[in-house]
């Protein structure tokens, strides 16, 4: 209290400033919304409610829903990418590389309250035709890498030179997603490996190659 001409006056507080919050926090648990509920099943609400902030916080942090969405995505794979660079970098072969990444993955996907790859459950999660463009350009990346690392084991001497590096990098990326499906349906992580390891039965040994090539 101070007196202002002799009468008593309290002071005014200062004006408080807006609520700050943990952004990547925040982001943390708008992905995990979104991979359990897909973008379209996913609402504002659901959003700030998980996030802890309200409407205009969330559009001034991140934009709307789908950048959001995206950011979300952008987590995810992040979290992700470090880890399958380093496997197909460092494997000695391709055929360790992939084998790796589908009993890492069967691991990854059966455990937790989010099960499954949250890029691949995008495909059936989202009817906006430019949205979708861009999670398929997503998607697309790690085929690519892929097809990169069998491209080196066809350089090595891996591979026969007859393997169409891009039809196995298909292949594989087919798998992965079936287990995907699985994973999101209950598939236990015995069953994941099973299906992994099954996948790994077509690999295209150097040998067989050779005598279909000459067959030819």
């Amino acid at each position: 209290m101070k007196k202002v001409h002799g009468t008593a006056h309290a002071t005014a507080p200062p004006r408080g400033r807006p609520r700050s919050f943990d952004r990547d926090a925040a982001l943390e648990r708008a992905m995990q919304v979104f991979w359990r509920q897909g973008y379209e099943a996913t609402s504002v609400s659901d959003l700030t409610r998980a996030m802890g902030i309200n409407p205009p916080s969330l559009y001034a942090a991140f934009g709307d829903k789908e950048q959001l969405y995206l950011a979300a995505l952008e987590r995810y794979e992040q979290e992700r990418r470090e880890s399958v660079v380093r496997i197909l970098e460092e494997a000695p072969s391709a055929r360790h590389a992939i084998e790796r990444l589908l009993e890492e993955a069967a691991s990854e996907m059966a455990s937790g309250e989010c099960r499954g790859c949250m890029l691949v459950l995008s495909t059936g999660q989202c009817a906006d035709p430019r949205l979708q463009s861009a999670l398929a350009e997503r998607r697309a990346a790690p085929k690519r890498a892929l097809k990169a690392r069998f491209d080196r084991g066809l350089r090595e001497g891996e591979l026969a030179r007859a393997t169409d590096t891009s039809a196995l990098a298909d292949f594989y990326t087919t798998v992965f997603q079936g287990m995907t499906i699985q994973a999101r349906d209950g598939a236990s992580r015995k069953s994941l490996l099973a299906t992994a390891a099954a996948a790994m039965r077509a690999w295209p040994e150097r040998k067989r190659l050779a005598r279909r090539a000459a067959s030819a």
